[in-house]
């Protein structure tokens, strides 16, 4: 396997990408997401049986780290995973924690 130079910028980058999902709040919303497809707060708030604002003030955090995105529909605001790629990484997550336990 051939070596990657990874620069320290890319490093603190990516720990602060994976820190996101250190928190069990908003892997639930992640892996709510996934599933439910677009959300809006409400029906995530139900699904997560959080408090809309605590669920608002999450979602405000994965939205400034790119892995929710979101479009107004009239006044109401959906919510969806913004790539593959984070579909991937819960993927990937499930398979590993299986493989951990299994």
């Amino acid at each position: 396997m051939e070596e990657k130079i990874v620069s320290e910028e890319e490093i603190v980058d990516m720990a602060d990408f994976f820190k996101v999902f250190g928190d069990p709040t908003r892997l639930r919303i992640l892996f709510v997401l996934w599933g439910e497809g677009e959300c809006n707060v409400g029906t995530i708030s139900d699904k997560v049986k959080m408090s809309q604002s605590a669920v608002s003030q999450q979602l405000k955090t994965l939205r400034s780290s790119r892995l929710v995105r979101f479009r107004k529909e009239g006044r109401n605001i959906l919510y969806r995973l913004s790539d593959e790629h984070i579909t991937k990484i819960l993927q990937l997550g499930l398979e590993h924690y299986d493989a951990l336990i299994g």
